[in-house]
């Protein structure tokens, strides 16, 4: 009785763990390394300090990275469209709370990623915070 006492407490812990990994397989899209510190006390990141502001930075990632203020914590996404092939028009720009994809017109939520009606949503990256230093990785 014990035994079976002790499997019943042991499955949960088993299989209830997450590792706290985005799902990113998506074969639009390479898997770049990426290791980058954003230091909110510069004025070109100061605006991530407010809920549902976001910043492109460019040059990491595939297209760049959008890092977006969701109230709740701070979401790193991609800015490469998740369902386009890379081109001239993959590179998403930021409209408001939404990520826009030039090449079709989608919108992306910047709290979610996803987007209605597309198989793939952006490719998001870990977060940490610590004080006014945000650090994005993958």
């Amino acid at each position: 009785m014990k035994k079976y006492f002790l499997l019943l407490i042991a499955f949960p812990m088993l299989f209830g763990c997450s590792t706290n990994n985005p799902n990113n397989n998506n074969p639009n899209l390479p898997n770049y390394s990426v290791n980058l510190d954003i230091n909110m006390n510069l004025p070109a990141y100061s605006s991530l300090l407010y809920v549902s502001n976001a910043v492109y930075i460019s040059g990491q990632g595939v297209r760049g990275i959008i890092v977006f203020n969701s109230g709740s914590g701070y979401n790193a996404f991609d800015a490469a469209c998740p369902n386009q092939a890379l081109s001239s028009c993959s590179t998403m720009t930021i409209k408001g709370i939404n990520s826009l994809c030039a090449c079709d017109n989608a919108e992306y939520s910047l709290f979610s990623g996803q987007c209605a009606g597309k198989q793939y949503p952006l490719k998001q990256y870990r977060v940490e915070v610590n004080g006014n230093l945000i650090h994005v990785y993958n």
